[in-house]
């Protein structure tokens, strides 16, 4: 369909009707309308598999499913059946049921680089709790962050680092420190640096920056894989300058493998913290680690209690019979690798069609297979939002919804067979717009923005 066709009159009704009511439009900001061109942010009415519809009709192919939570697909029979038969039983009771001993055992054995687990909502909770329970033990003040990962917790101490940090201390700020991935030295000497202060790394095993070396094969030798052998190095790092090393596995959890990277690098952490795919959309994230470091928030110690974690919904049995769901569907049916096939399918396909049609250094597909996302660049190569723009309104007009190129496992040949044609599409346009020097004439108002901006 041309884009100047393609309108979405109740979902941009329902858009301003969210703004009136909810602040930014979306329970999520990256979910909020500022995300995609002007006028064309669908609200979705359901979903099914890879596909979803809008409230105006439109059927979808979609990317990033839940922000990568949805990894099996929506409405997956199997965790659907399994929620089903919990919500008949209760789902919140005044004592721990039976789920959560079954839940805790299930995600150990399949996490078995864990000792113990904690149950939550969503990962902020959970590396929050993480980074706490950190400085508990260490008695040390300070955090440090990957710089080249952009998302840790919705908390002070790392959203106070982001440029949305107004209503922050600045004394709170202070205590986050940054490194960048992939260099050992630059870690050693920020713990030098900050000698007996520092309680804790914190990172994603893996990154999508451009020097990442992490989007290669699943090694798990530290002697020929560089992700390997940098978290090999983090964990020598981590145990000479006596801090915790902690695991953000939010994303990599399921997709790089059943364990997450720890499992796939054969590194393990202090800590970790899982969530997103866990639930297949429901909402459940954990903390996992150690026995001697969890231990210190449970009630089989001598030392200072730690709050670790204690939330009312944490536990709800249909959350946990999902997740168990989730699991056994994974180790059952190999989904990991499914991912990946998929993913390479899809990276190649778009990979051929830019290039065919002259955009192939423009329209630039990163990531692993199982997490892919994509770059829009301008005429001298540079990140581009208002390419980004152009780009995404052509493939919201084709009938493909991706904010990112993540794939689930209910994607077909036939979806994938799709994406690419319209993508070959919209580099047919990527192209003219190039060869103008404007993108402009194309984007039909505003540009997207990033999430992470000081002004709306």
């Amino acid at each position: 369909m041309d884009p100047d066709a393609f309108a979405l009159p109740k979902s941009r009704a329902a858009n301003e009707r969210l703004h009136a009511l909810v602040p930014g439009g979306a329970h999520t900001y990256a979910k909020g309308d500022d995300q995609y061109p002007a006028d064309l942010a669908p609200i979705i009415s359901h979903g099914r598999g890879a596909h979803v519809w809008d409230v105006d009709g439109n059927r979808y192919v979609e990317y990033g499913s839940g922000l990568r939570s949805v990894s099996l697909g929506h409405a997956h029979p199997r965790v659907v059946d399994a929620v089903r038969r919990e919500l008949d039983r209760g789902s919140n009771f005044v004592r721990p049921s039976l789920v959560e001993l079954q839940a805790a055992e299930r995600f150990l054995a399949t996490v078995s680089t864990a000792e113990m687990v904690k149950f939550a909502k969503n990962g902020s909770d959970a590396t929050t709790a993480a980074v706490r329970l950190a400085r508990a033990v260490t008695g040390r003040p300070r955090v440090a962050i990957c710089a080249d990962h952009p998302f840790f917790s919705t908390d002070d101490w790392f959203i106070g680092t982001t440029p949305m940090s107004a209503g922050i201390p600045t004394a709170t700020t202070d205590l986050t420190v940054a490194f960048p991935y992939g260099d050992l030295a630059a870690v050693d000497a920020l713990l030098t640096r900050y000698a007996g202060e520092i309680a804790c790394l914190i990172l994603e095993p893996t990154t999508q920056a451009p020097h990442s070396p992490a989007t290669g094969g699943p090694s798990t030798s530290a002697g020929n894989d560089p992700t390997a052998a940098y978290l090999t190095g983090l964990r020598a790092l981590a145990d000479r300058h006596g801090c915790v090393l902690i695991f953000d596995e939010m994303i990599t959890g399921f997709r790089w493998s059943e364990a997450g990277a720890q499992g796939l690098y054969g590194v393990v952490p202090d800590l970790s913290t899982f969530g997103k795919a866990l639930g297949n959309g429901f909402a459940v994230a954990a903390l996992a680690g150690r026995r001697a470091l969890m231990e210190r928030g449970g009630l089989r110690h001598a030392d200072d209690r730690v709050f670790l974690l204690s939330t009312t919904h944490g536990a709800e049995t249909h959350s946990l019979a999902a997740a168990m769901a989730v699991l056994d569907t994974y180790v059952d049916e190999g989904v990991t690798a499914r991912l990946h096939a998929s993913g390479e399918r899809l990276a190649t396909g778009v990979r051929a069609a830019a290039a065919s049609r002259g955009g192939g250094d423009h329209v630039v597909v990163r990531g692993r297979a199982s997490n892919l996302v994509f770059a829009t660049l301008d005429e001298a190569g540079k990140p581009s939002q208002e390419y980004r723009t152009l780009f995404l309104r052509q493939l919201l007009a084709g009938g493909v919804l991706a904010p990112s190129f993540v794939v689930s496992s209910a994607l077909s040949d036939a979806d994938v067979d799709h994406t690419v044609d319209v993508v070959a599409g919209a580099c047919a346009v990527y192209r003219k717009a190039l060869d103008a020097g404007d993108p402009t004439p194309w984007l039909a108002g505003r540009p997207v923005k990033p999430v992470f901006r000081r002004q709306a």
